[in-house]
């Protein structure tokens, strides 16, 4: 079966669909006939398109999609995160099994807004839908998910880096989505370069080091970051991100099961959720 990010993509404006049809009918918990009528598809349709996207049946996937799956995911996590407290973060492993290493941009770098850089980007297929990811030769630097066109992240990304010549490459960034969202990540093969304050550096750092397809509350985040008193500033920390998935900014969800808002959609954040548990199944 054909699992790259660009069939995926196509699949997955269907997938988030679905996901908004459930929850804005999450008390009568609708059938899949029901889910199958409100996207506009028959069910042998939707049920092929879930598979093919999610790897599972839908009404497996649509398990991963409630507050009782999350709430459970939270309590699974309580040990192996104070763990992670009690051994410096270096416990549990990193993001993917140790894929991602990275490091922070200094000050003076910050300041230079990208003088003497080459920042190479492009618009690619993700299982997620499209997204613009840009990176240098120290690493990526920027992955940001876009509905429709995404004119808008490249203006966004021109600002971040003003003084950078910029080149962009359509065929590299779907090299680039394909390494990312491979079925079989391999280690160490995709480094990150960081931008932002110290605070957000030490928040992005600390859910690196969670582990892969974790859940956590923003509360454990901020005890993992050293700030336990500033959940909110931990919040607005994520909300700051702008590399999308690798640093996975979605896995942190209110610690009553809500998945909480999210920078790209939360929609795309709870079909994330749900995409990455049934794959860890799928691998136990």
């Amino acid at each position: 079966m054909d699992r790259s990010p660009s069939l995926h993509s196509r699949h997955y404006a269907t997938v988030a669909n679905a996901i908004e049809y459930i929850r804005a009918n999450v008390r009568r918990q609708p059938s899949l006939a029901d889910v199958a009528t409100g996207v506009g598809l028959s069910e042998h349709h939707l049920q092929r398109i879930f598979s093919e996207w999610a790897g599972i049946s839908p009404k497996r996937f649509l398990q991963y999609l409630t507050k009782e799956y999350a709430k459970a995911a939270l309590r699974s996590s309580k040990d192996v995160l104070g763990t992670a407290v009690e051994v410096g973060l270096s416990g549990p492993g990193r993001l993917h099994d140790l894929m991602v290493s990275c490091e922070a941009m200094s000050p003076g770098e910050i300041r230079q807004q990208g003088l003497g850089v080459k920042l190479t980007y492009g618009n690619a297929k993700t299982p997620f839908g499209n997204a613009l990811i840009g990176w240098t030769p120290r690493g990526i630097c920027h992955l940001a998910f876009c509905d429709g066109d995404c004119d808008s992240d490249e203006k966004e990304l021109s600002l971040e880096w003003p003084a950078a010549k910029l080149v962009r490459d359509d065929d590299e960034a779907s090299t680039q989505s394909d390494r990312i969202f491979s079925a079989e990540p391999e280690p160490g093969k995709l480094h990150l370069l960081l931008r932002g304050t110290n605070f957000q550096i030490k928040v992005w750092e600390a859910l690196l080091n969670t582990g892969s397809s974790r859940v956590l509350s923003y509360h454990a985040l901020a005890r993992l970051a050293g700030s336990a008193d500033a959940p909110r500033a931990v919040g607005s920390a994520l909300a700051a991100n702008r590399i999308a998935f690798l640093i996975p900014c979605h896995r942190v969800i209110r610690k009553n099961g809500d998945v909480g808002t999210y920078r790209w959609g939360s929609e795309r954040k709870i079909a994330m959720l749900a995409w990455e548990a049934t794959r860890n199944n799928q691998q136990a």
